[in-house]
């Protein structure tokens, strides 16, 4: 399909924030995020932010998806950490092999890293893309403040 992945930019901003209200809208999502997150999280991505990468996924001039990534330390398993925080394939772009695509760009991207990332139970479709990328599940419950 001639999938491309690139950094974020800000001329992205109005076709992400569309993306970001379907996501986070969606059953796929716990919370349901605001536009003020939205924005927050789209300048990070665009303004060299040494804590949130955004990625777009394309093919011409379409814009197929988008993705952020995260990144940290894990003392647990002593190494770097990139915590996928959100992937969206468009409707219309699901099952074409494109979130397989930025699992082998991202893992490449920051090899020796560990990866990690939330997902609802009730999201089989994803449960099954993210177990075929390598991910398994971890036996604990994360909690936040």
């Amino acid at each position: 399909m001639g999938t491309t992945i690139r950094a974020m930019t800000a001329q992205d901003k109005d076709e992400v924030l569309k993306m970001m209200r379907v996501f986070y809208a969606s059953p796929a999502v716990f919370s349901n995020g605001s536009e003020e997150i939205f924005t927050a999280d789209i300048e990070a991505c665009v303004s060299g932010s040494p804590y949130l990468e955004g990625y777009i996924m394309g093919c011409g001039d379409a814009i197929q998806g988008y993705a952020m990534i995260a990144k940290s330390f894990s003392t647990e398993f002593g190494k770097p950490c990139i915590w996928i925080e959100d992937i969206y394939i468009k409707e219309e772009f699901r099952g074409l092999g494109i979130g397989k695509e930025f699992f082998g760009f991202i893992t490449k991207k920051y090899e020796g890293c560990l990866f990690r990332l939330e997902v609802e139970e009730e999201n089989t479709r994803a449960v099954e893309l993210y177990e075929k990328c390598g991910f398994t599940e971890l036996p604990y419950m994360e909690m936040k403040k």
